[in-house]
């Protein structure tokens, strides 16, 4: 089995499950009745749209060290993203299986991302004691 090559962000596995997580919230915020909660729906799509937004800027980032600084970002902003879904959820906002599969994409991507972070986070200690 060879490696896949990563050329760019859009490369990235976790990168791509993020962006479709995103699009999940963004097309419930487009919908009935979130659409007319603009406060709420204009907070729960930044928080959705921060997480791949960061998982490409800390890949641009130069460094590892970079890197794992956006991709805690990324993680921050995914608990938000699952914390807005959930009251989403509980006023009623969008349906039961909408909350179902977007909570899917996010806990998928969250464990990507927990993965990726694992692995540099072992790369930055290598470098510090090779």
């Amino acid at each position: 089995m060879s490696a896949v090559k990563i050329d760019s962000f859009r490369d990235l596995r976790v990168w791509k499950e993020a962006m479709d997580a995103a699009e999940a919230v963004l097309e419930v915020c487009d919908a009935e009745p979130l659409s007319r909660k603009l406060r709420f729906a204009s907070q729960f799509e930044a928080s959705a749209i921060s997480v791949p937004a960061n998982i490409a800027e800390g890949h641009a980032g130069g460094s590892t060290k970079v890197y794992v600084k956006h991709l805690h970002i990324a993680r921050g902003s995914l608990a938000e993203t699952l914390t807005y879904l959930e009251l989403a959820a509980r006023r009623g906002y969008i349906t039961r299986p909408q909350v179902t599969a977007i909570w899917n994409k996010l806990q998928h991507t969250g464990l990507m991302l927990n993965a990726l972070l694992s692995v540099l986070k072992k790369k930055l200690a290598f470098k510090k004691n090779p």
